[in-house]
């Protein structure tokens, strides 16, 4: 029977209103930032001096306007923010002439226009490691927050180790401010770097193998009804290993035996052992986020 042309119109209207409901139509995509570079490391120390040298050539090399932020590393006042291990590395190795230490816990300072003009000049940007709730509660929200992602739309590089690994992500994996056991807790909220994506760090080496395979299960539902648990993308980096991410692909970037875990709940079923939750992708290894497969042989 041929459709009259009413049938067809409320037809074309019932399907755009399903779609617009929410979690109708399809799953999002996770990306990566349309210009400029991630480099997100997995903690640790051997690699520590190889991986921020990378991330200095990528932000313009020894002349480049490179911004430090300490925040993570500690809650007291006492603390000597200013001077912390990465940036005498950065100053009396590398030998960086444009190099800003830049901290607060304030909100209001984090939103005032004279805190974040180190950030609008910064060719890149490094969060340091320690407490990644400690960096959603100064600069979430902020202007501090806008100018991070200019830093990127100007074609510049993001980059940072441990806490500042997961920081970049837009779910916050160990965000709890009372222990960093705790996967989902009462910080969830990351930078969104990367979109649809949640990161964990230290996994072989703390053998935390598990822990995104727990987040993504959310057997409690703890996790915000804003991310959608079973379409995250987890990516697990070991110590001693970052990933290098341009647009919608990452490259494997550190020691010999540098390993990614990257989970992929859209693949699981109740029967999938947590062995089989997982991919490792070991160095040189290229991986595609949004289309979440493989682009290159492990070495």
């Amino acid at each position: 029977m041929t459709q009259t042309q009413p049938t067809q119109t409320f037809l074309r209207w019932y399907l755009l209103l399903v779609l617009a409901l929410p979690g109708a139509g399809w799953a999002d995509d996770t990306e990566g930032p349309n210009r400029g570079t991630l480099l997100i490391a997995g903690g640790g120390g051997k690699q520590a001096a190889r991986i921020f040298r990378k991330f200095v050539e990528l932000a313009g090399g020894p002349n480049a306007h490179i911004v430090i932020v300490p925040t993570a590393l500690s809650s007291g006042p006492n603390y000597d923010y200013a001077n912390p291990g990465v940036a005498g590395f950065a100053r009396k190795t590398l030998m960086l002439e444009h190099l800003v230490v830049l901290h607060t816990h304030d909100r209001r300072v984090a939103d005032s226009r004279e805190f974040v003009r180190p950030i609008r000049r910064a060719d890149g940007v490094w969060f340091a490691g320690g407490r990644q709730w400690r960096l959603a509660d100064a600069y979430l929200g902020t202007r501090s927050e806008k100018e991070f992602h200019r830093v990127l739309r100007r074609g510049g590089v993001i980059g940072g180790s441990s806490a500042g690994a997961s920081i970049q992500a837009d779910f916050l994996v160990r965000g709890d401010s009372k222990t960093n056991r705790i996967l989902i807790g009462d910080h969830q909220r990351g930078l969104g770097f990367i979109e649809n994506c949640a990161i964990d760090q230290h996994v072989v080496k703390r053998k935390r193998q598990k822990g995104l395979i727990r987040v993504l299960a959310d057997p409690d539902r703890r996790m915000l009804k804003r991310f959608d648990r079973q379409d995250l993308l987890g990516i697990g980096i070991d110590e001693d290993t970052a990933i290098i991410v341009r647009r919608d692909t990452f490259e494997v970037f550190g020691k010999p035996d540098a390993a990614v875990l990257v989970y992929d709940p859209r693949t699981w079923s109740a029967s999938t052992p947590d062995e089989k939750k997982y991919v490792t992708l070991g160095l040189g290894t290229r991986y595609d986020i949004k289309h979440r497969r493989q682009l290159t042989p492990t070495r």
